[in-house]
């Protein structure tokens, strides 16, 4: 999914992400907070360089089951899976440093 895309209301299960295959992010947001929208020039900097990686903008808030189950408290946040695990988390970027780093733990 583009990173210029609205977070998307309908999150795929956890059991769904488990089984994703190869590499992807999750970055969890709403389209209306401040630090979300100040963060997608950075993070579509990020997904610039890496154009292989999925990106799955999800929707977050009180009562979302995927957020709380990989424990989400602030936005943006963005977990970089491999085979489905969680193998780095980016929370609230504020430079493309922090992001490059998520993307070279899923080599």
């Amino acid at each position: 999914m583009a990173t210029d895309q609205p977070y998307s209301p309908t999150a795929p299960s956890r059991a769904d992400v488990d089984a994703l295959p190869g590499t992807a992010v999750l970055d969890f947001g709403t389209d209306w907070c401040g630090y979300c929208q100040g963060a997608q020039p950075l993070i579509e900097e990020g997904f610039a360089q890496h154009p292989g990686v999925r990106h799955l903008k999800v929707e977050d808030g009180p009562g979302r089951p995927l957020g709380r189950s990989f424990k989400v408290k602030l936005w943006p946040t963005l977990i970089f899976l491999r085979e489905g695990r969680e193998v780095a988390r980016v929370v609230r970027p504020t430079d493309a440093a922090s992001i490059e780093d998520g993307f070279a733990a899923l080599r």
